[in-house]
């Protein structure tokens, strides 16, 4: 999750302006008086001079775009003929440890002094890309949030090895926290965790480990990663049309593949071959996919016992994580955000656990954006089904801002807020 942008309007607002008019923009967040903003951050596949533009609102390209909604001048963005000013934020540069690990990070301060503010630590998903310089960390400390990103262990500035291990994680995490808190210390109100993706397994965690007034999470799953490959491959056979004899066929081949995962690949490829001979005459299974199975399905028996570890199961990940349980240690109160529409971590059993837990008494809350995919991005269709990113759909980034600081109310886009009936 990562970068915006900012500009100037003078040439761009010109019919055909060249792309060099953008060449000024610099990197940082601008802000309107009415506490609209845009962040503008270089991203690898932005072809420099251009930068990534974020809106408030969720719109988002590059500056060097020739109907870019804004442009650069002079330290300024000009959007619509109006100048959004540069926010100086006070950004502190940090290192801790972390279960024998040296971590680096960023402590992220909007400008002024208020002892109220909120914390929120970042919590990353299964990227390797620093989020220090980031967009998400910026679009955040724009809504008067004081933000700490800090670089995966194995990425970035952090020592050790990468790894998806749900445990380690949430330790970093919460080491990620108390540093946060100590840094920061007479400067904030509640600190609590934000999580992504993945983070959405690890924040919940890692407030089950430390303090933590509040977690956040974005497009999570509250199930395992064999049950989101599972609702991966159900999403597939769904999404062209298949109907229940390919959801179960798909639902077997998940089973089979979990049990080669679950025994270090040592037995269950007589369960796969089974499953591979019932595929043998379904046209569409070739295609199937999942988070692995898929890939898994395709490789001859000899491969997977030579490197199927190797090449599956190599990043210590919980394959069987229970994420209920880690959600049912959780007395803080959750904000959880579903994409409607999320083909990498689909939805069903995670609204399902999710609402049942809040039936319960637990303080969560739960909100989807319909017609939205992984990454809360609108998008549109093909023809053969596949997907184009267009935007950040509108309401989310503020829902997320409003809610740590304790004032969501009211509409957020066409967020949907799940009742528990």
């Amino acid at each position: 999750m990562k970068m915006f942008a900012s500009t100037l309007l003078l040439l761009a607002a010109l019919p055909g302006a060249p792309a060099f008019a953008q060449a000024a923009c610099q990197p940082g967040t601008y802000a309107a008086p009415d506490g609209d903003f845009v962040v503008l951050a270089k991203l690898p596949s932005i072809p420099a001079p251009g930068l990534r533009y974020l809106f408030r609102d969720g719109r988002r390209g590059a500056t060097s775009d020739p109907d870019a909604p804004l442009a650069c001048d002079a330290g300024q963005v000009n959007v619509k003929g109006a100048a959004w000013q540069p926010v100086a934020f006070r950004e502190t540069p940090a290192s801790f440890d972390s279960v024998g690990t040296k971590m680096t990070g960023m402590l992220i301060e909007p400008p002024g002094a208020d002892p109220t503010r909120p914390l929120v630590v970042m919590v990353h998903g299964s990227e390797r890309s620093s989020p220090i310089g980031g967009i998400y960390g910026y679009a955040m400390a724009a809504q008067r949030i004081s933000v700490f990103v800090y670089d995966k262990r194995g990425t970035g500035g952090s020592d050790g090895e990468y790894t998806q291990n749900f445990e380690l994680l949430a330790a970093d995490a919460a080491h990620a926290l108390e540093k946060a808190r100590e840094m920061a210390a007479g400067r904030f109100g509640r600190a609590g965790f934000f999580g992504g993706s993945q983070g959405g397994w690890v924040a919940p965690l890692a407030a089950t480990l430390t303090k933590a007034d509040y977690v956040t999470v974005g497009f999570g799953l509250v199930a395992s990663p064999i049950e989101e490959d599972r609702e991966q491959m159900v999403s597939e056979v769904r999404a062209v049309g298949l109907g229940k004899d390919a959801e179960a066929l798909v639902n077997r081949l998940s089973q089979a593949t979990a049990g080669l995962l679950l025994s270090d690949f040592d037995t269950g490829y007589e369960a796969l071959d089974a499953v591979r001979r019932e595929m043998a005459d379904q046209p569409w299974a070739a295609k199937i996919e999942g988070e692995y199975s898929g890939a898994i399905a395709r490789m001859p028996n000899e491969e997977l016992k030579r490197i199927g570890r190797a090449r599956f199961d190599n990043l210590e990940l919980i394959w069987d994580y229970d994420a209920v349980a880690a959600l049912r240690k959780l007395d803080t109160p959750l904000l959880w955000v579903l994409a409607g529409e999320d083909r990498e971590a689909p939805i069903e059993t995670t609204r399902g656990a999710l609402l049942g837990l809040a039936r319960e008494g637990k303080p969560f809350d739960v909100y989807l954006f319909p017609r939205t995919d992984h990454g809360m991005f609108e998008f549109t269709t093909a023809a053969d089904g596949s997907r184009r990113i267009t935007r950040i759909t509108d309401g989310y980034l503020k829902l997320l801002g409003d809610w740590i600081k304790g004032s969501a109310s009211g509409k957020y886009g066409r967020a949907e807020r799940l009742t528990l009936r």
